[in-house]
């Protein structure tokens, strides 16, 4: 073992300098890639209006086209992650970046709600295996003691897509529309799906497929950080951990995949929805209006998403974490139910689109604390993929059963969460410093 990296006193600066070098590194520039993968899924429920009206969608056939995301997603997700492991992560995510944005920007051409269906799945199966292949990619470089805090750095660029997008998207659809003969949705679609194509194409040149492509590492980092790893997968190993691919059928995993489903309830519900609720509650804002209120659930996001990951991270636990995020989020959906005031209602979106994105940077360390290698991959896109099924039914059930129903997913998501404690959180967590 290396003396200088492992013994010397200077161990903890050469850590905290390799840390804080791979998060400038990676971090600012998958948070970017995320943006737009988000913009580009989501945009479809802030082109909902104007969509129904121009190719006679009815509520019910838009929210089938919103959730058909996810049977191309299901169907390609796992094998797009083991894709990825085989083929490394540079000339995979550059190929998912390329394709999605090319469909993205193919759905201005459609005129009727069958074009939208095909448009939709295909959409799902060029996007299928970006955010597992991206979590998976963050255990090639963070120790697991760190994951929370860094996922939850990452996932905040759900956030600031949202806070960004909403008053971009509609400025677009304000001030765009017939514009070259082009309606606003349209140019929606357009001007947002390019700039995912042109990301795909640098992520060849800028993303290496892990530590040991990362001309910007000395030997002592590189060197620190293959032995942390490596400590960490005898911990998992010793802890009843697998890097077997079977551990895909581990109850453990299948416990974490319906807590996941509650959760891509809820955000997609939230998704589909958020823009036509706040136009609801306040009916006399033009579509930019509504796009900057609807960005003020987003900021909150913000906010709660890095102080619950980093306290997490400070506590060395999850599954508590993730029930109190979900709780947050029913309360919040249930204020949202029977607030009468519109500034009231906007409070509980507020919190429960808060409490929903905070779940996901303190849940998506749990799969590593006892998957490895194939496991990790195959189980976290396993977990991502099924899971998402909640995306296809997200839109239906706020759609047809309502705020309450959403807040009662939420309920039984935090329920889940304390089982999670129970029966999947190691009782000696590898998130422990030794």
């Amino acid at each position: 073992m290396n003396e200088t990296v492992t013994g010397a006193p200077d161990s903890k600066s050469l850590e905290k300098a390799t840390l804080v070098k791979i998060s400038w590194r990676i971090i600012p520039f998958i948070c970017v890639l995320y943006i737009f993968n988000i913009l580009d899924r989501a945009n479809l429920g802030y082109a909902r209006t104007p969509m129904e009206q121009d190719i006679g969608l009815t509520k019910a056939a838009f929210d089938i086209a919103y959730g058909l995301f996810y049977i191309g997603y299901l169907v390609f997700e796992i094998p797009s992650n083991l894709l990825l492991t085989r083929i490394g992560a540079r000339i995979w995510i550059s190929r998912i970046m390329i394709t999605w944005g090319l469909v993205s920007i193919l759905t201005m051409f459609v005129k009727n709600v069958e074009q939208l269906y095909v448009v939709r799945i295909l959409l799902g199966v060029a996007e299928a295996g970006f955010f597992p292949g991206i979590i998976l990619y963050l255990t090639f470089w963070f120790p697991s003691r760190e994951r929370a805090k860094v996922v939850a750095l990452f996932m905040v660029a759900i956030a600031f897509a949202g806070v960004l997008g909403n008053p971009l998207s509609g400025l677009i659809l304000q001030y765009l529309h017939k514009m070259g003969g082009l309606n606003g949705w349209q140019w929606l679609f357009l001007l947002e799906g390019i700039p995912s194509v042109l990301l795909g194409i640098f992520v060849l040149k800028f993303l290496p497929n892990g530590p040991k492509e990362a001309a910007w590492l000395n030997a002592n980092e590189k060197t620190w950080l293959h032995n942390t790893l490596e400590e960490e997968s005898k911990i998992r190993l010793k802890n009843k951990g697998t890097n077997h691919i079977w551990a895909m059928v581990d109850p453990r995993v299948l416990l974490l995949t319906a807590l996941y489903f509650t959760v891509a309830v809820g955000a997609n519900a939230s998704g589909a929805y958020l823009p036509t609720l706040i136009a609801e509650h306040f009916p006399k804002s033009l579509p930019f209006q509504v796009g900057l209120i609807s960005a003020l659930p987003h900021i909150c996001s913000v906010l709660l998403m890095i102080a619950l990951s980093r306290w997490s991270d400070k506590r060395g636990q999850r599954s508590p974490f993730v029930a109190l995020a979900s709780g947050l989020a029913c309360l919040g959906w249930l204020f949202a139910w029977k607030a009468g005031d519109p500034w009231l209602a906007l409070g509980g979106l507020c919190l429960a689109q808060a409490g929903m994105m905070s779940m996901l940077p303190v849940f998506w360390p749990l799969p590593s604390t006892f998957l490895g290698g194939a496991a990790a991959a195959g189980g976290i896109a396993f977990i991502n993929s099924v899971a998402n099924i909640g995306g296809f039914y997200g839109p239906t059930v706020l759609g047809k059963y309502g705020i309450e129903a959403v807040a009662m997913t939420m309920g039984i998501g935090t329920v889940l969460a304390l089982l999670v404690g129970i029966l999947v959180e190691p009782k000696k967590s590898i998130l422990e410093r030794t």
